[in-house]
């Protein structure tokens, strides 16, 4: 288990005195193109020879995932004036600006002979002089170095944006291998970044769907493996797994957590209808929310648990449609042109991402949860299933490309529609899933 510590610093943070930027180091997000912040991050200082590749690497990580964001613009290493050769030694702010950085992460990383990484770090606002919040340590298992650097990442970023961060996290997903009318399919679980990618089942059946719990140590999954879609249950420490609710005569698909952890939301589909249902984990006793002659699937939770997205053809089309979670009247909240599916509510709450098509081509798009200001922000041949990062900020789906070998792989983007980024993941991969931050 990783810990983070606050380090006792000489140097505490005052009132901040006026900027040349004009107020404190902050990044402004809106909807209007923002200027990536540069930023400097030297290698981070080896406290001991033991440490020197990690203090490197972590150094590297911390600034991908700061770059990878589009709201920071790295500084190259070639450029710097200044260097830094220990942790404690005062910074050179007049060195920085010449090279207009505007945030300076420093750090320092050693390794005891338990293999126990230490790293610690501290970020400047070198317009001002002044330390942004106080230094931190984290520490861990050398394996967990990348971890390690994630939370580094995500506290500048945090320090700096006024948001929380989303690196710290892992995305399960559909590993495919295979020619496109005979995909093998198996789930597998990576970091954010593609990176520390594992299998969780083997490719002996259909997998589709992987939904991480709460506390990401559980996913939802739908699988074939019975000749008919069923939903499992699946322990990511031990890749232990159940099947859930099974009747007789009856598919079930679909399935999301509820924000407790303790209850699954699902479709059922039975003698030719599919409506929408609940089980509870515990008692394993289900409960009926919607009885329509009408397709119900995809739902979602919001983030208190009150109401539930999903897409439906009750309309005559597929459209979006929000109820409270114990069921009853559904309110429509889907009116562009097209067809809408794959609602999924937004960890902050305060929109819904969605897939639409119209006019043959698919779009990743997320709207208020009443319906409004509806924005696409992809199109393509084919853009469907968007998942959230755990801060509501960027959104990863599956990109198809067209023809007989035409293959799925993972994307992301900003809600505002920028910074399109492929994920560097190996081989076909589809049905992003993205947990929450790690413990």
């Amino acid at each position: 288990m990783l810990r983070i510590l606050t380090l006792a610093l000489a140097m505490a943070l005052g009132t901040l005195p006026a900027l040349a930027q004009t107020g404190p180091l902050r990044i402004e997000i809106d909807d209007g193109v923002i200027e990536p912040l540069p930023f400097a991050i030297p290698g981070f200082v080896a406290e001991n020879a033991a440490a020197t590749e990690y203090a490197q690497n972590i150094a590297r990580v911390v600034a991908a995932d700061l770059a990878g964001t589009g709201l920071f613009r790295e500084i190259p290493a070639e450029a710097h004036i200044g260097q830094v050769t220990s942790f404690d030694s005062p910074v050179q702010y007049a060195d920085w600006k010449a090279i207009n950085a505007q945030a300076l992460v420093t750090g320092a990383v050693s390794l005891d002979g338990n293999g126990r990484l230490n790293v610690k770090f501290r970020l400047f606002d070198v317009f001002s002089e002044a330390p942004l919040g106080d230094g931190l340590q984290f520490g861990g298992p050398a394996g967990s170095w990348r971890r390690v650097a994630h939370k580094v990442a995500d506290q500048v970023y945090a320090r700096i944006t006024g948001e929380g961060g989303y690196f710290d996290s892992r995305v399960v997903y559909v590993a495919e291998t295979g020619p496109k009318d005979a995909r093998q399919k198996r789930l597998a679980i990576m970091d954010y970044d593609g990176a520390n990618a594992t299998y969780l089942t083997d490719a002996s059946s259909i997998v589709l769907a992987p939904r991480f719990s709460p506390t990401g140590d559980r996913v939802l999954y739908t699988s074939y493996e019975s000749g008919f879609p069923r939903i499992y249950l699946l322990d990511v420490a031990t890749a232990g797994r159940r099947a859930l609710d099974e009747q007789p005569g009856t598919m079930t698909f679909a399935p999301r957590f509820a924000p407790d952890g303790r209850q699954v939301v699902f479709s059922l589909s039975q003698g030719g209808n599919t409506d929408l249902f609940t089980l509870d984990l515990t008692t394993g006793r289900r409960t009926r929310l919607t009885s329509a002659p009408s397709i119900e699937t995809a739902p979602s939770y919001s983030p208190d648990g009150r109401q539930i997205v999903f897409e439906s053809d009750r309309s005559g089309t597929q459209q979006l449609y929000v109820m409270p979670a114990t069921g009853g009247e559904a309110q429509r909240i889907s009116f562009g042109q097209g067809r809408y599916g794959t609602p999924v509510w937004s960890p902050r709450g305060d929109m819904i991402a969605f897939t639409k098509q119209n006019q043959g081509r698919f779009h990743i798009g997320v709207m208020r949860t009443d319906g409004s200001e509806e924005r696409l922000l992809t199109a393509s041949f084919l853009d469907e299933g968007p998942t959230w990062a755990p801060n509501g900020r960027v959104v990863m789906f599956t990109r198809e490309t067209a023809g007989a070998q035409g293959a799925p792989a993972l994307y992301s983007v900003d809600i505002t529609g920028r910074n399109l980024r492929r994920l560097p993941v190996q081989g076909a991969a589809s049905d992003p899933a993205w947990s929450p931050l790690l413990p």
